[in-house]
This record gives structure tokens, C-alpha cells and sequence, in this order.
């Protein structure tokens, strides 16, 4: 079995990282999306609350578990007997953290490869942060992230006072 690894921070999960999966598993077996908790990162929501809204929004697709984890990645991907780790491309300024990223890891472990993946066009320029602003100054992020994802981002602010 091919199992694959989708790391990131997931703070929320937004249409462009569902894009990236359901590319994800039509070359693998098995996809973990996984949160990768760091301590330095101060996210909107609880890891158990991220992990709620991947599995929300990956519902419809098979072969997914949904985790988390601290520490170093190669080393969780090793743990789950992993063969690739799944990072999404954007744009170019992606590429060289990512690059530099892949090439530690291959260090780390270089039986556990990185497969790139470019979301559909209509994502390159969306992530969690951009996201959250919006949210947060309560613009519309209907097109953005799932139904469910929305509704749970506009009562974190109500609740918050934002």
C-alpha cells in the first residue's frame, strides 16, 4: 500500500488544500492529511477542531485518515510507513522554501520522496492566513473554504469579538 502524507497547519483547511488532495489520492493508496502542531504558530483553531474540518470537508473522498503530530516530519512519515510526503505548490515563491524543505528531508529519510502539486489555478493565490483576514473583518470566504469551515470561522470571530 502507497501511503502518502499531506502535512501542514490546516488553520483553516480551505478549498485549495481539498484541491491538492483530491489530486493526492488518485496517486496514492492512502492519504494522511496530518496538522503539524508548532508551538511557534499561534492558530485560530484547537487541533482537534482543524482535524473536525478536514474530515468534514474530505468526506467525500476515500483512502483519507486525518492526524496530527510534533516533532519531524520524516520521522512521523517513517511511523506511518510513508513513501511520499505531499507539498502543494502556488506560485514560485513557493518553490524555493519547499525545495530547500525537500531536500532536508530527503537527508532525513531518502526512502519517503516529495511530490509537488499544483491546485487548480483558480486556488494559487488562496491560503489560511488570507483566509482568516477575511473572515476576520467579516467579508465573504463562501468561494474560499467549505460551507462548513465558513460557518465555524464566522462564530470564532463572533465569539471573539472580532
Amino acid at each position: 500500500m502507497k501511503i502518502a502524507i499531506y502535512p501542514g497547519t490546516f488553520d483553516p483547511i480551505t478549498h485549495g488544500h481539498i484541491d491538492v488532495v483530491e489530486r493526492a489520492v488518485t496517486l496514492f493508496d492512502r492519504v494522511v492529511i496530518t496538522i503539524a502542531i508548532n508551538a511557534v504558530k499561534k492558530p485560530l483553531f484547537s487541533v482537534k477542531e482543524r482535524q473536525e474540518m478536514i474530515a468534514e470537508s474530505t468526506k467525500h473522498l476515500q483512502n483519507i485518515e486525518v492526524d496530527a503530530f510534533e516533532g519531524l516530519l520524516m520521522e512521523y512519515a517513517k511511523r506511518k510507513n510513508a513513501v511520499a510526503v505531499i507539498r502543494g505548490l502556488r506560485a514560485i515563491s513557493d518553490f524555493e522554501y519547499e525545495l530547500q524543505m525537500a531536500l532536508m528531508n530527503r537527508k532525513l529519510a531518502e526512502e519517503v520522496v516529495t511530490v509537488f502539486l499544483m491546485p487548480n489555478v483558480k486556488y494559487t493565490y488562496l491560503n489560511s492566513t488570507i483566509v482568516k483576514e477575511v473572515a476576520g473583518f467579516g467579508g465573504d470566504v463562501s468561494g474560499l473554504v467549505p460551507e462548513s469551515v465558513e460557518k465555524r470561522l464566522q462564530k470564532k470571530f463572533r465569539k471573539n469579538g472580532i
